[in-house]
């Protein structure tokens, strides 16, 4: 494979040694582009090889001291402190979530299957909750949350999820799951994190991630009782968002220090849920998986992914973390602009 690459299965940009062989013109070119909005509105591109930063480019206003609210990447990161509390002894995955939450209870729609679902349920997208925010009409989706000020009654108190025949069922689904993408149950993964440790989620959050990888600028929602937003909107800087994705890629290590433990981040990125199966794109631990392919061949990619076109990549197989950040929200086409960032700049660079 040239070891000059832009893009991911979602985007990205790399400089390499083919700089000196005069072949970097395509920066330039892709540079132009995206200044000029092929992509949409792209605020930055970061790419770190080997842990190495090899390109950083900012645009549309934003710098490297820019915070980038990317939505939905927070919820990879919400994921990471469940490993980080599991890691600690505080729970196991398999441990019901509905155990953090009895000052909440008794539940409305009272069913002991909501009792028994777990931190696993939760975490792959396949709870037994009607949440669902693909689905307007679902009573769990997130819009209808952000106008309640508690959170955790909205959550517990839904009615269970329905599996009428025309949908695939658990007991037929591959891996034994039926995906659907619920930010509210990440917000309880999150809250229940913060009751077994008994700090705020934002100080959970500084001690086990921002301290150890370095980051010192950060800005957290909040919702209307001061609390965390853990699924979403998060405020880091690229580089801030390209440390988490690098402590990844290297089993939880950063800097020499094992941040979180290996067999954590081995198993998020495992597939627990077949997200959109037209795509080939299945569901780990809060980790979007989608492989893509070059000249008939896969390569292996995982992601976190949010609203506006934003997207952190690990590419595992060639050493890559990739960073791209957008304000492209609720607009139609916000990721198909970073696919075909990916597919003009990066397919024709990768070989075999």
């Amino acid at each position: 494979m040239q070891k000059f690459i832009i893009g991911l299965g979602v985007f990205g940009v790399l400089i390499s040694s083919m700089a000196a062989e005069g072949r970097w013109s395509a920066q330039r070119s892709l540079e132009k582009n995206v200044s000029g909005g092929d992509y949409g509105t792209v605020t930055s591109l970061l790419v770190m090889e080997k842990g190495k930063i090899v390109y950083e480019g900012y645009f549309n206003g934003a710098s490297a001291e820019s915070l980038h609210n990317t939505r939905s990447v927070t919820k990879t990161m919400t994921g990471m402190a469940v490993g980080a509390a599991i890691d600690a002894g505080l729970f196991s995955i398999d441990t019901p979530t509905s155990n953090f939450f009895q000052e909440e209870a008794p539940f409305d729609n009272p069913d002991p299957r909501k009792l028994a679902m777990t931190f696993e349920d939760m975490i792959s997208m396949s709870g037994v909750l009607e949440c669902n925010d693909q689905d307007q009409y679902s009573r769990g989706n997130e819009s209808r949350m952000h106008n309640i000020e508690d959170w955790p009654s909205f959550f517990w108190d839904l009615p269970m999820r329905g599996y009428p025949s025309w949908s695939d069922k658990p007991a037929t689904a591959k891996y034994g799951r039926v995906f659907a993408y619920c930010s509210a149950g990440v917000e309880m993964l999150g809250t229940a994190v913060e009751r077994a440790s008994k700090m705020p989620f934002q100080e959970f959050v500084k001690t086990k991630f921002f301290e150890p990888l370095g980051i010192s600028r950060y800005e957290w929602q909040e919702n209307a009782l001061g609390q965390a937003h853990k699924s979403g909107g998060l405020g880091l800087t690229t580089r801030g968002l390209a440390k988490f994705a690098e402590m990844q890629r290297m089993g939880g290590r950063y800097d020499g220090q094992q941040v979180l433990s290996s067999e954590w981040t081995q198993e998020s990125i495992k597939p627990r849920a077949v997200a959109y199966a037209d795509r080939g794109i299945e569901y780990g631990y809060l980790w979007w998986l989608a492989p893509y392919e070059v000249d008939g061949k896969q390569f292996v990619q995982y992601n976190m992914s949010g609203n506006g076109g934003n997207r952190v990549v690990v590419m595992p197989e060639q050493e890559l973390v990739v960073v791209v950040t957008k304000t492209d929200y609720n607009q139609r086409g916000m990721h198909q602009a970073t696919n075909k960032l990916f597919e003009n700049e990066v397919y024709s660079r990768i070989r075999n």
